[in-house]
């Protein structure tokens, strides 16, 4: 029998307008998915960017909204073995629609929740801790006594990134865009930080490294920041560029990466790091630990009802959030 459920919809791209707070009928998991009932509900860039049809292939129309939370399970469709009713599983990816009281999942993107670990904190670090982790572990592992560059470090990730790096021991040179988020960075682990609107980043990477420069640099910054990653790297240095947050990075001369010093470049994504079951399962336990012990928190978690996801996109785009934001059903 169907559910009815409380979900976000919308039926053209735009603005935090285009939301609709519906009722809607749930069919029941189909085989290979689990239903659930959400607990919290992770609110992503990503997000805006399917609602304003920027992201990739645009999603076919009217749709649903959401690819992070935390729920309970409600209902087993056939041929899945591995959840019971009543577990409690985030999940991260599989198809839009984690705005709304209940939903399908694939079961291949549900992970079981330690206890001791808060609905709020899970939905509000999994996407963005499981970004860290892909990156400092297994795009470009670092080890304790190194020194990395992470640009936007006083950022949702970047937040995150300070404080793990600094419970494994590497040193940490960040970059933002203000004193007063420098002073956020250095409060998250963060060792050295560079106010890159009015100082040189390569300049001050070489001053602070004493010429010797880095390994590697973590840029999510794009366009603004790829010239200076470059320069801050030492021969055979990695530029780890996972987002374009000031736009795409213009097109350049291959041969510049011989120029350098033999540099490597990658252009990771998270889907790519989560797509095989095996990893995702431990990337997502390397996560839960690292909470548990309390070696990375979330920085701050604001929370909207999930009737105002409209309201909570529109705060984010005006930049009146910081940390995570989690819709509440």
């Amino acid at each position: 029998m169907a559910e009815t459920i409380t979900a976000i919809r919308f039926s053209d791209y735009g603005g935090p307008d285009v939301l609709s707070v519906v009722s809607a009928a749930l069919p029941p998991p189909a085989a290979g998915e689990i239903q659930i009932r959400h607990l919290a509900i992770g609110v992503n860039f990503i997000d805006i960017y399917h609602r304003k049809g920027v992201f990739g292939a645009p999603l076919p129309l009217p749709n649903g909204l959401g690819i992070e939370g935390v729920g309970v399970v409600t209902a087993i469709g056939e041929g899945v073995t591995s959840f019971s009713q009543g577990q409690r599983v985030a999940y991260l990816g599989g198809p839009p629609g984690g705005y709304a009281t209940h939903r399908n999942l694939p079961a291949a993107r549900a992970i079981d929740v330690p206890d001791g670990l808060s609905d709020q904190t899970v939905a509000a670090l999994l996407l963005k801790g499981l970004t860290v982790e892909y990156l400092i572990h297994r795009c470009a592992p670092v080890t304790a006594g190194e020194t990395v560059v992470w640009h936007a470090a006083a950022g949702g990730v970047g937040l995150i990134a300070c404080q793990w790096l600094h419970a494994i021991g590497v040193t940490v040179i960040g970059t933002v865009g203000s004193d007063a988020k420098a002073e956020i960075a250095r409060a998250h682990g963060c060792d050295h930080t560079i106010v890159y609107t009015r100082e040189d980043v390569a300049a001050r990477v070489a001053d602070i490294t004493g010429g010797a420069k880095v390994r590697v640099v973590f840029d999510s910054v794009g366009a603004d920041t790829f010239a200076a990653s470059l320069e801050c790297l030492r021969p055979r240095g990695t530029l780890v560029s996972f987002g374009e947050s000031s736009g795409p990075v213009p097109p350049f001369g291959f041969g510049t990466l011989g120029a350098r010093g033999s540099l490597f470049l990658t252009r990771p994504s998270i889907a790519h790091y989560t797509a095989d079951r095996r990893e995702y399962e431990a990337a997502a336990n390397c996560l839960f630990a690292a909470i548990a012990c309390g070696a990375i928190a979330a920085p701050q978690i604001t929370t909207y009802p999930l009737v105002e996801a409209a309201r909570a996109h529109a705060d984010i785009q005006a930049r009146r959030t910081s940390g995570s934001v989690i819709l509440l059903p």
